[in-house]
């Protein structure tokens, strides 16, 4: 681990380290509607505002969706990567997913450290509405830790994930779509986790 300089990586989730969520719900649940994600929509607000109606018509809350992500599992070869990189370095997951969806994905990846939202629920599980930790929470948290005497390297592969990997010391798309790529072609831009494992240990 480099001395010279306090770096933090942080990467992002669905999409990075583990299936999309809401793409896994829709082929579950038979609701080709909630295939959409921030890889085609960029504004998380209408997304999951979007969502939450989806939701309400057919009836479905947050038990369902829990016992679809109880099937899911990470990609493979994501937590030797993530362990790999965490022998490195400090990581930090920034998601715009919910503490109740990602808790059981965290301790199949051997309980990394993640920042999320959260999912306002009722006793009977109906999932009302959602509580962000603070607005364009990725770009938000990098700037917070480059102020408290952080680099900060980033890497995802959609839209919200932008903001943080142009504003950090070095930042990665990984499995982003050819649109994103085409959009910014100085962004390296990585498909196997060894090669994106060798880029950023190459800035520490």
């Amino acid at each position: 681990m480099s001395n010279t300089t306090m770096n933090i990586v942080c990467l992002d989730l669905e999409g990075v380290l583990v299936p999309e969520i809401w793409i896994a719900f829709a082929e579950a649940s038979g609701i080709p509607e909630l295939k959409r994600t921030t890889r085609d929509e960029p504004d998380y607000d209408k997304l999951m505002k979007f969502r939450l109606n989806i939701l309400k018509e057919h009836g479905l809350g947050l038990k369902e969706i829990q016992a679809t992500i109880a099937k899911i599992d990470p990609m493979p070869g994501a937590k030797e990567f993530l362990d790999a990189l965490r022998r490195e370095t400090q990581v930090i997951i920034l998601s715009d997913t919910f503490t109740q969806f990602a808790a059981p994905l965290m301790e199949k990846l051997g309980m990394p450290t993640i920042f999320c939202n959260t999912l306002e629920v009722t006793d009977n599980g109906e999932i009302t509405g959602f509580r962000m930790r603070c607005e364009k929470s990725k770009l938000t948290t990098v700037k917070a830790l480059q102020s408290i005497g952080y680099e900060t390297i980033a890497a995802g592969d959609s839209f919200n994930d932008l903001g943080m990997i142009l504003n950090s010391k070095a930042g990665f798309l990984f499995r982003s779509t050819e649109k994103i790529k085409a959009d910014y072609p100085d962004l390296p831009a990585y498909e196997e986790y060894g090669d994106l494992l060798a880029a950023i240990k190459a800035t520490l």
